[in-house]
């Protein structure tokens, strides 16, 4: 009988086994599902996003903008070809340019915002044409700069390039040296200044701004979700306000020595890491502690580790 319980447990334990590592490939391979197809759609959604905006908004305006779809806009005054089809042209020549001097894993990146952007400009040119939403070009301006900011973002952020413009600076970089920033303004600049021989010097100014405002919304969504706070604490009770933000908080501390520039004494500094929202609950529990500590705030761009990029392991 015992030889029997033995051998049972052991079937049991066998079972469990396989099922809990069966569990565990199910998981991962939902896991691997959706790291692959969150990033497609939000390249698809980007792209399609960038479409709807320039067609809203940015075209019934008559304003300007850098970027292939600026080329875009004085090719078609020029010769007539349509925008979307211009852009496809382009990007096409861009993403063989990319592969063959930037290699197969950058031109992976721009392939499918090549294809997705010019066919969703003329997949929506058609379904709304003659729809214009508003003529203010006030609005026309901040609503193009809030959609293009955000659908660029979108794309950025899913770890795709939108190619096109984006790729000759990376050329002369590759070639030259000269500085991404550098060539990526230059060439903007030249795009803005084609534009000013068919608009009126009023559409040039708004186009400028509009220029600035997607570059403020982009920069805003490359750091969305990842900025966090930075504390640093100096006080005579450190260690009780240690004990207070690992209880209360949750949050890892690091203690790092130190010493008073004056009179020389050994003191110990609290450095924390915390989400924006829990700086006034950091913030009460120090002055609860310790009215006269003395703490640093700041913002940082982004953190990864151990409570934030990975979960929290407990010893």
């Amino acid at each position: 009988m015992k030889i029997w319980g033995i051998y049972r447990w052991s079937i049991l334990q066998a079972v469990y086994y396989v099922w809990n590592m069966r569990g565990m490939k199910i998981m991962k391979k939902k896991r691997d599902v959706y790291q692959t197809v969150m990033p497609l759609v939000a390249v698809v959604a980007g792209n399609f996003l960038y479409a709807l905006t320039v067609k809203l908004f940015l075209l019934p305006a008559g304003l300007v903008t850098g970027g292939t779809t600026g080329m875009a806009l004085t090719v078609n005054y020029l010769t007539g070809i349509s925008i979307s089809g211009f852009v496809l042209i382009f990007n096409i020549v861009m993403l063989a340019l990319g592969y063959k001097v930037l290699g197969k894993a950058f031109a992976s990146t721009t392939l499918a915002s090549t294809f997705l952007y010019p066919m969703a400009l003329e997949i929506f040119d058609r379904m709304l044409e003659g729809v214009v939403l508003t003529e203010d070009i006030f609005l026309c301006t901040l609503f193009s700069g809030l959609g293009i900011g955000i659908a660029l973002g979108i794309v950025i952020r899913s770890g795709a390039s939108t190619g096109g413009m984006d790729i000759p600076p990376l050329v002369l970089k590759q070639y030259f040296r000269i500085p991404v920033s550098i060539s990526m303004y230059v060439f903007d600049v030249c795009i803005l200044l084609s534009q000013a021989i068919f608009r009126k010097p009023e559409n040039i100014l708004y186009g400028i701004v509009l220029v600035l405002v997607y570059t403020l919304v982009l920069d805003k969504m490359l750091l969305m979700g990842t900025t966090r706070t930075e504390v640093r604490i100096i006080s005579e009770k450190s260690a009780e306000i240690r004990d207070a933000i690992l209880k209360e908080l949750d949050r890892g501390v690091t203690m790092l020595e130190g010493e008073s520039g004056y009179l020389h004494n050994k003191t110990q500094m609290i450095f924390s890491v915390i989400s924006n929202r829990e700086l006034p609950r950091v913030e009460k529990i120090v002055r609860g502690i310790d009215p006269v500590s003395f703490m640093v705030v700041s913002r940082v761009s982004e953190v990864k580790g151990r409570g934030f990029s990975l979960n929290k392991k407990y010893e």
